[in-house]
């Protein structure tokens, strides 16, 4: 019972320390949480500028333009999926980057670094040098 005491003594303020702090960085304390994100507007963007989605080439940049011409503006980011070549999993890397309307802001290419599992072989072959050592 003795200890309940000295240790609200010394949680509190440390707590309160942290707290402070947080609440005066500047982003949270005007409500921004991340930088803006860039992104592109698959209903007016150029082939070109739809090459510079992660894992997007030209082909496939082509096909989302030849699939608006034909069929007409997207309504949802999600309606991407009826081109041919992205699907769920592919879709998903590329949300983050796809708009319907507003400018497009998205000026050179996305890294697709690390988008299909290249960590994984890393750290694996890692372990195998480890190992014969």
């Amino acid at each position: 019972m003795a200890l309940r005491p000295i240790v609200r003594a010394l949680v509190v303020p440390v707590l309160g320390l942290s707290l402070s702090g947080l609440a005066s960085h500047p982003a949270v304390a005007e409500g921004d949480v991340a930088a803006p994100h860039k992104t592109v507007n698959i209903n007016q963007a150029a082939s070109a500028d739809l090459a510079h989605l992660p894992r997007v080439g030209t082909k496939l940049a082509d096909r989302i333009v030849a699939h608006r011409a034909q069929h007409g503006p997207f309504r949802r980011i999600e309606d991407l999926m009826e081109v041919k070549g992205v699907g769920e999993k592919f879709f998903t890397t590329l949300k983050p980057y796809l708009t319907v309307s507003g400018p497009t802001t998205l000026a050179e290419k996305v890294s697709s670094k690390g988008t299909r599992g290249a960590s994984s072989k890393k750290s694996g072959a890692s372990g195998a040098k480890k190992a014969k050592a």
